[in-house]
């Protein structure tokens, strides 16, 4: 293999939840992000079908992955490493992604690194705006979490502060979209409409804002159930539903709370950088409400471009990245997919009796398959 340490060339494979990301990097800088999206799949569910999800990546794979080489200018055996998210995230459809970058790195002859999805998301970050300062407070905010990260050194320290401790933003987003009948996902027709409407129409609460409550956790349920009541009470009413004015009223009681104590961390803590990440990071209240705030607390905020904050390959591929430049072991081949992997696992590690050169006779084709089929079965 050649010695790229300073920049590798890395894949990286991403499929925790209904999108089929596939990304290669070369250090921070970005090659190929190849996305193939099941979203419409999901639309008529009004949500995301782990089966049906997990389909859509195997069917998706091949392509994804051939069309990012092929974007990128690289071919597959002048890779340094391929990366891929072990967890957390839907159980079958990381496994498919887990499962196919064993294959990859297998028959190319190169590491493999499972890696943390919301370490990638942080990771992501360096594509853009250039290395991560240390430490980097991180408030991560999607369908599936809400969360309050300090991470000193990317690929192997990641604390967590604070957390959701019901739904996450993504998901109230989702569920007040369903209640005013907009469609799935909920988040980007919401923050379009809200854009016409007045966030101060109507005084929807600000969940765990107490004196007595959790500094840095975060609760949108009470605001969804909030919301969706006063909904009913005007259809019981008869009256017509002022939906931009709810809209923009929602959206303001989420990313109030969440820029306000990602602020206050930020202080406590004694950090002059927020980056801000996850697919609600792409909301455009949040992004401008963030900037007034940082701005006034002097604290620096980073926030990617748009089509980096929601799940994608090039983020595994930035963290990938890292692991190899920082001589971070690499995992073996028992590695497997695990939904609840905690943050502060950025990778998983594997032994090295356990990880001998993908080509070596400790390796038939045979032990392979049942290592995957005892992945598949435990």
């Amino acid at each position: 293999m050649a010695d790229h340490r300073d920049e590798p060339l890395v894949l990286g494979i991403e499929t925790s939840c209904d999108e089929t990301g596939v990304g290669i990097v070369h250090g921070t800088t970005l090659l190929a992000d190849a996305v193939a999206s099941s979203v419409d799949e999901h639309a008529r569910f009004g949500g995301v079908v782990p089966e049906v999800a997990s389909r859509a990546h195997l069917e998706a794979m091949v392509a994804t992955i051939e069309r990012a080489l092929t974007d990128a200018g690289v071919k597959a055996r002048d890779l340094d490493g391929i990366s891929v998210t072990a967890g957390p995230g839907l159980a079958g459809a990381l496994l498919v992604g887990v499962t196919a970058a064993k294959a990859y790195a297998y028959a190319l002859g190169k590491p493999l690194y499972g890696v943390n999805h919301l370490a990638s998301h942080i990771c992501v970050d360096q594509l853009e705006h250039g290395r991560l300062p240390e430490p980097t407070m991180a408030l991560l905010v999607s369908g599936g979490h809400s969360s309050l990260l300090l991470s000193s050194d990317i690929t192997s320290d990641v604390r967590p502060l604070g957390a959701t401790i019901d739904d996450a933003a993504g998901e109230a987003f989702d569920k007040i979209a369903r209640v005013l009948q907009l469609g799935f996902p909920g988040g980007p027709v919401i923050d379009r409409l809200a854009r016409e409407g007045d966030p101060e129409a109507i005084a929807f609460p600000r969940g765990l804002t107490g004196p007595r409550d959790a500094a840095y956790d975060f609760s949108f349920s009470g605001l969804k159930t909030a919301v969706a009541r006063w909904i009913e009470a005007k259809r019981a009413a008869g009256e017509e539903i002022p939906v931009r004015d709810v809209a923009a009223s929602f959206q303001e009681a989420v990313v109030d709370v969440l820029t306000r104590k990602a602020v206050r961390a930020c202080k406590d803590e004694g950090v002059d950088h927020l980056m801000i990440g996850g697919g609600v990071a792409a909301n455009s209240r949040l992004r401008a409400l963030a900037e007034e705030r940082c701005e006034r607390a002097g604290i620096r905020l980073r926030v990617p471009r748009p089509g980096l904050c929601t799940d994608n390959g090039a983020m595994v591929a930035a963290l990938g990245a890292e692991m190899v430049a920082r001589n971070r072991a690499a995992s073996d081949w028992q590695l497997s997919a695990d939904s609840s992997l905690p943050v502060t696992e950025t990778h998983v590690p594997g032994d090295a009796h356990l990880h001998p050169h993908p080509h070596s006779h400790a390796h038939s084709h045979d032990h392979v398959h049942e290592t995957a089929k005892d992945n598949l079965y435990s």
